[in-house]
């Protein structure tokens, strides 16, 4: 099993600033490409500083320069904010800046708070059409000249200009959770994301058995199955059970974008209560602690064992928490020399 970074610049409260946010994302991607760690993801979000990510490419291409050997991967693009030959081109000069080292994580989005404002009327169900129609257009596109007539989008004649470095253009990876989104992915010769969240093992399970039946009805080679998880490796109890307290703070927030009903200003939505934050059981630090990928050393290593004998193929390290900088560091920093070495 590989492993691979996901983070993004998170802002929790207006005294932060975006220049330091940077610099502190910076290093932890510098962490994983010194570290030996397989890729950095980075996805796309807008208007919110809990994720700040208004353009993973432009973010891709700059890392390009601060890092030499990790490979570069939107976590993702979502696919119905942009135009097939706008995301072609673009990623295909991304691919010739970062020297051949991208990867192509697209998804359907999924928080309705910028289908408002990005796409108004958009929601999840044509989202998800939007993806598949426009996912199998890019490698088209990167091939040569491509006329398309779909559902969503129609055009005559067009191409990438400019190429992709990499033959065929580069990995493309889909987010999948339900069997059809699997079926979509594998059936198409792409490579598949899951997210599982808080839910622990039985969808980590799930997840994989939705992946083997669809490549169970597909002829053409296996693709590779990565899993992000939030990780935290602890430099002992107490500081696991920080990083549980800190996690279940993170989801509250991340509950209340998703459900779009709480009041936002400058990006930063409005602040939980303690007992708000308590209110959430299924998100209590006791399950975070079962249900993530949170511990000391050898407690990691045991569930990413778990995870290898289930078939994945990558594991991504998802750093965003809500914690500082220098804890980030530090756990990360465990991960890298503690963890990973029990699986080279």
């Amino acid at each position: 099993m590989e492993f691979s970074l996901f983070a993004h610049m998170e802002r929790l409260t207006p005294d932060q600033s975006h220049a330091t946010l940077y610099s502190e994302f910076l290093d932890l991607c510098k962490m994983a490409d010194e570290g030996g760690m397989r890729a950095i993801w980075t996805g796309e979000h807008h208007g919110m500083e809990f994720t700040i990510a208004p353009n993973p490419l432009m973010s891709l291409v700059d890392l390009a320069h601060h890092t030499k050997n990790v490979r570069l991967g939107t976590g993702t693009v979502i696919a119905p904010f942009w135009h097939p030959i706008k995301l072609a081109g673009e990623a295909a000069a991304a691919d010739l800046m970062t020297g051949g080292r991208l990867e192509l994580g697209i998804a359907r989005g999924a928080y309705s708070y910028e289908y408002e404002r990005v796409m108004p009327g958009l929601d999840a169900w044509e989202a998800g059409q939007r993806m598949r129609e426009t996912a199998p257009i890019l490698r088209k596109l990167w091939q040569g000249d491509y006329a398309h007539e779909g559902q969503y989008y129609t055009f005559p004649c067009s191409t990438s200009s400019p190429k992709p470095v990499q033959q065929d253009g580069p990995p493309i990876w889909i987010a999948a959770r339900d069997p059809n989104s699997h079926e979509f992915g594998v059936h198409n010769g792409f490579n598949i994301q899951v997210t599982p969240l808080w839910q622990g093992m039985e969808e980590i399970n799930s997840l994989m058995d939705r992946f083997n039946a669809a490549c169970a009805t597909h002829e053409g080679p296996r693709p590779k199955i990565m899993l992000l998880h939030h990780t935290y490796v602890g430099s002992d109890d107490e500081d696991v059970g920080q990083a549980t307290r800190d996690l279940s703070r993170y989801y509250a927030y991340f509950s209340a974008w998703f459900q779009n009903k709480r009041p936002i200003s400058q990006g930063l939505i409005a602040t939980l209560s303690d007992d708000e934050v308590n209110a959430n059981a299924m998100m209590a630090p006791d399950n975070l602690a079962r249900d993530l990928t949170v511990g000391t050393k050898q407690q990691v290593i045991d569930k990413l064992k778990r995870y290898e004998d289930l078939g994945y193929d990558e594991f991504s390290f998802w750093i965003d928490s809500g914690m500082s900088a220098e804890r980030k560091r530090a756990s990360l920093s465990r991960f890298i020399d503690d963890v990973m070495p029990a699986f080279h």
